[in-house]
């Protein structure tokens, strides 16, 4: 039997293990007062004191792409043959609640169309201002990685994302939010982690991943992590933050699959690449209107070669619901759009890369049932200055249940 059978197993079996938990859990509480209901978390069972709780989800993602599914990675990927793909992008299955009291929770997340554990984390929140996550997860850095996959505003990420994410890491992280609903709300997270990648359980060296990120609740409310203003929010809610992260390890990048190189990086030893990097990120919705900014610097040193490399990006990203001031716009309807820009290395500032999408979401029932059609424009130009263009049409249907 293979690891990846071997791990989807084990997570079936967690559930069963877990309902009959809360129904044998104790001898006073019989299986006729377990609640179950079904909640924008997917079906819920839990106890009548709250004290265990577990939730079922799954998660589908259907996406058709033309010439191509992925972005390019550099400038000769345009040159690569078209592959026009329909495809299951991601299917998801989530399992979470809480377990001897309301406020000590766990999650889980496993990815079956690729056979990968995706999240595994324990999380102490009994108090606001103060709580603890050990496991594995999305670091705490950038909103749109922090951004599930199933609330986006986008078909996927921008450019942005692959040189500057941090991705899934194993460790710890504190994290709260301080003086809420005035005038100095902050929320803060403090992590420090493996830095070697998903996966991974043990280090390449003797250094850590540290990652910090502030974030300044402008109006003292604080803004949820997902796209579009499906809320419709009736006062303003809004975000500056800040956050920086440093590590040395034998990789370059992140991303779901793990640690990995940029172009440009092929060796593989351990602790060779020194990373320091920081964004700065702004966020705002209000009345059916939407927008996020990231802009990323990243400093890539090599011991190896005693070289160093700086990497500069950003993206600016805007939705609204024409609904609001247009009535014979549909209200599912959202139109979005997204700028980004990637510098790879700024010794050659006019190497560049860049991308402009229009994205059409019809909401059918917010996140949770909706579908995307996306239209994106590729203009990408090599350090010896010569200049490829694409144009790339996605539609995805994204279903929770």
């Amino acid at each position: 039997m293979s690891i990846k059978s071997t791990t989807f197993l084990s997570i079936i079996l967690l559930q069963f293990v877990a309902i009959n938990t809360l129904i044998a859990q104790t001898d006073s509480i019989s299986s006729e007062k377990i609640n179950v209901e079904y909640t924008k978390k997917g079906f819920q069972f839990s106890t009548p004191d709250k004290n265990y709780s577990l939730h079922l989800e799954a998660r589908l993602q259907f996406r058709f792409a033309t010439p191509n599914d992925q972005s390019p990675v550099n400038f000769d990927d345009f040159f690569q043959d078209n592959k026009t793909s329909f495809k299951i992008n991601r299917a998801r299955l989530k399992i979470g609640g809480n377990a001897y009291k309301p406020w000590l929770k766990y999650y889980f997340e496993y990815e079956l169309a690729q056979g990968n554990l995706l999240d595994f984390r324990v999380m102490i929140e009994r108090w606001d201002f103060f709580k603890i996550k050990i496991g594995q997860w999305k670091t705490y850095y950038s909103r749109e990685r922090i951004i599930s996959s199933g609330k986006q505003q986008m078909v996927d990420r921008s450019i942005i994302n692959r040189p500057f994410t941090l991705d899934r890491q194993q460790g710890i992280e504190f994290s709260g939010r301080i003086f809420p609903e005035t005038a100095a709300d902050f929320t803060y997270h403090v992590s420090v982690l493996t830095g070697t990648g998903r996966g991974s359980t043990i280090n390449d060296d003797n250094h850590l991943l540290y990652v910090g990120r502030l974030q300044y609740n402008l109006f003292g409310r604080e803004l949820e992590m997902t796209g579009s203003d499906i809320k419709f929010h009736e006062k303003p809610s809004a975000l500056l933050a800040i956050a920086a992260a440093t590590n040395r390890s034998q990789y370059t990048r992140f991303s779901s699959a793990g640690g990995g190189n940029l172009v440009g990086y092929d060796s593989n030893e351990p602790g060779q690449y020194r990373i320091n990097q920081a964004l700065f990120e702004t966020a705002f919705k209000y009345r059916g209107f939407s927008w996020q900014n990231e802009n990323h610097i990243k400093k890539i040193t090599d011991y190896k070669t005693n070289t160093d490399r700086t990497l500069t990006g950003y993206y600016l990203q805007a939705g609204y619901f024409f609904s609001n001031i247009l009535d014979f716009v549909p209200k599912p309807l959202e139109v979005a759009g997204i700028y980004a820009h990637y510098t790879p290395n700024t010794d050659f500032g006019y190497s560049k890369e860049q991308e402009m999408g229009m994205a059409f979401n019809w909401f059918f029932k917010e996140h949770r049932n909706k579908l995307t059609m996306e239209v994106t424009h590729f203009d990408y130009e090599s350090p010896e200055r010569m200049e490829q263009k694409e144009w790339r049409f996605r539609i995805q249907w994204d279903i929770s249940f």
